[in-house]
């Protein structure tokens, strides 16, 4: 049983991690709450089973619907939060939730409000013993999640472009004196953190067997909870805490003597986390 959860954790928490870590990755830049991102999450699911419809081919169509919800991030960026980067935090996030709920409209009208199936027969057996079972899917969400989180660490650490991001979310006006192209940089950052949310929508998809409109709207604030809790704008905070969160979710559901639903215990963390070290784990500390 033990061994069962953790599997389950590991699964997951790899989900949790790709969402929060793109999310993490456009607030360390323009300290700004994306909660559009989960809509770009869900346009990454829909156009993932489209693709996939189209060519048949899982690894082609989760790579382009992942690319796509790059280009998509990159134009809610240009069209709806450049102008108004100057004005209160509150103008961004305000905008961000309308047009996440605008996004969930438009993907009725295009994909319909019904939940469509997203079934894939992968080319690797399922791993079954007397106490364990782990599924294609479940090996291949994992494989995937960490082949991304591999190349994200090259690209953030041993590349120009990834010096280039995290010398913007150290100090953007800084940055932008000593020459650095802001404006490509933060594109940049919304592409990275929108392909990772496209490629958990499709991941998710395939998991759960089913994509809708809507399906952004429990992760958008299990994203923000992992956030607040790896410490906001701490690419390596959001990786531990999205397998923490995963783990206590998975191993309290599991114990017969806890009666709280699973989606509360996200906030209850949160709401103790704030209490006794409001910077979250990987925080920096202020005042």
């Amino acid at each position: 049983m033990f061994l069962q959860n953790l599997v389950n954790s590991l699964v997951l928490g790899s989900v949790y991690v790709l969402i929060a870590v793109g999310l993490t990755l456009v607030y360390g830049i323009l300290r700004i709450l994306h909660i559009a991102h989960a809509g770009i999450y869900t346009f990454g699911a829909l156009m993932g089973l489209t693709l996939y419809r189209l060519t048949g081919n899982i690894l082609i169509s989760m790579i382009l619907s992942a690319v796509l919800s790059g280009f998509l991030g990159i134009l809610v960026y240009r069209y709806f939060y450049r102008k108004v980067l100057s004005e209160s935090r509150i103008v961004p996030l305000v905008i961000s939730i309308g047009l996440f709920v605008a996004m969930q409209d438009l993907y009725r009208l295009i994909w319909g409000p019904y939940k469509k199936a997203f079934s894939v027969n992968f080319n690797i057996p399922d791993i079954v013993t007397e106490n364990l079972i782990i599924t294609r899917d479940q090996i291949f969400i994992v494989l995937v999640t960490v082949i991304s989180l591999v190349a994200l660490y090259f690209i953030m650490n041993k590349t120009k472009w990834g010096k280039a991001l995290r010398a913007c979310a150290d100090d953007l006006q800084m940055t932008g004196a000593l020459g650095i192209n802001i404006e490509r940089t933060v594109m940049l950052g919304f592409f990275i953190g929108s392909f990772l949310a496209g490629l958990a929508g499709v991941l998710v998809g395939i998991y759960d067997n089913s994509v809708y409109p809507t399906m952004g709207e429990v992760p958008s604030y299990k994203a923000f909870v992992v956030v607040v809790l790896g410490g906001f704008g701490s690419l390596k905070g959001a990786v531990v805490a999205g397998f923490i969160l995963a783990g206590a979710e998975t191993f309290l559901v599991a114990w017969k003597g806890f009666f709280l639903p699973r989606d509360a215990i996200a906030f209850i963390a949160m709401i103790l986390l704030l209490m006794f070290k409001p910077s979250g784990i990987f925080g920096r500390e202020t005042g």
